[in-house]
């Protein structure tokens, strides 16, 4: 019977699955991320761990769990928690969950807009403050969305998922900026592929959807942000590191763009000093993919992950395949 551990609880049907195809497995008991020391106890002896985003999967902790190990199936579309070059050097393989969270995070960021847009959260505020007086012809002024133009910064999947939404359901024009292009989107949206500061100055939102590299640190920076409208909204469902917070909290402060949407921060889970006390963000917990059925679709991927590569097959979904073509 193969030596499996989970990191932290994921959904039950998953779990289901992993017992049903592989038997019996050990499982972080707290509904918490692991410390440092303990991932690297845990993970010792394992043939296959199924890990999660918020674990730093480095060679201390692929020489930990040993010469067995063959997988570590993360529980998650990026990887840039993992070193890959360091677990194909080592033989092991990494693999992730994409397309199954593609519609809940496009979603979600298309819900950061509107709440946005509309000033949802100060209305519910000022609701549960009681502060309602009644109905005035200047109150909580919001920004209009149908018809408008939208900003696509990296058109892959989920870029692509909202830009269509949005394109066909609220007829916005589409720009987009990608290192490619993307011509399934311009041909059922009319998109228009176009440099940064197009977007930035043109769009009136601005949907972030780019992996995180080091090419990609900081991509919305404050040049960026000087070039966005004054009713420009912002929103990020991708990475946090590839916003520019200090820079973002100053332009909020100034009122230099109308607001901007969060669900992933620089040093999550902590927010860079001022991000909470603006009343023109909404923050969210990275809840992009939180759906019941999502999450379960997920963690079905990565069980099966697991399962494929134990058998000896190569996964569907493996991300280091040239550092392990490279041993």
């Amino acid at each position: 019977m193969p030596n499996i551990y989970v990191t932290r609880k994921i959904p039950q049907g998953a779990l289901d699955l992993l017992k049903e195809k592989l038997g019996e497995f050990e499982i972080n008991p707290d509904d918490r991320v692991l410390t440092r020391e303990e991932l690297l106890e845990k993970v010792k002896g394992r043939d296959a761990v199924l890990c999660l985003l918020t674990d730093k999967i480095d060679g201390e902790v692929l020489d930990a769990a040993g010469k067995n190990c063959k997988i570590f199936s993360n529980y998650a579309v990026g990887f840039n928690n993992i070193d890959l070059k360091a677990a194909g050097e080592r033989g092991v393989m990494i693999t992730n969950t994409p397309g199954v969270l593609d519609d809940a995070t496009a979603d979600m960021a298309i819900t950061l807009m509107f709440a946005m847009a509309r000033r949802v959260v100060e209305s519910d505020t000022m609701m549960r403050q009681e502060k309602f007086t009644g109905w005035g012809p200047m109150l909580l002024l919001g920004q209009d969305i149908t018809g408008k133009t939208l900003g696509i910064v990296g058109a892959g999947r989920i870029g692509e998922n909202v830009a269509k939404k949005m394109a066909h359901g609220f007829g916005m024009k589409i720009l987009y900026t990608d290192l490619k292009g993307n011509e399934t989107l311009e041909k059922e949206t009319g998109a228009k592929k176009v440099d940064m500061e197009t977007l930035c100055r043109e769009s009136d939102f601005i949907s972030v959807h780019v992996n995180y590299y080091p090419e990609t640190h900081h991509l919305i920076n404050e040049k960026n942000l000087s070039w966005m409208k004054k009713t420009a909204i912002l929103v990020n469902t991708s990475r946090g590191p590839v916003v520019d917070e200090v820079a973002l909290v100053e332009a909020l402060k100034a009122e230099r763009i109308f607001g901007a949407g969060l669900d992933v921060f620089e040093d999550e889970p902590k927010m860079k000093p001022g991000l909470k006390d603006l009343h023109n963000i909404i923050l969210a917990p990275h809840v992009g993919s939180a759906t019941t059925g999502t999450r379960t679709n997920m963690g079905l991927i990565a069980v099966q992950n697991i399962v494929d590569v134990l058998s000896g097959k190569e996964p569907q979904y493996l991300v280091n395949k040239e550092f392990l073509n490279a041993r």
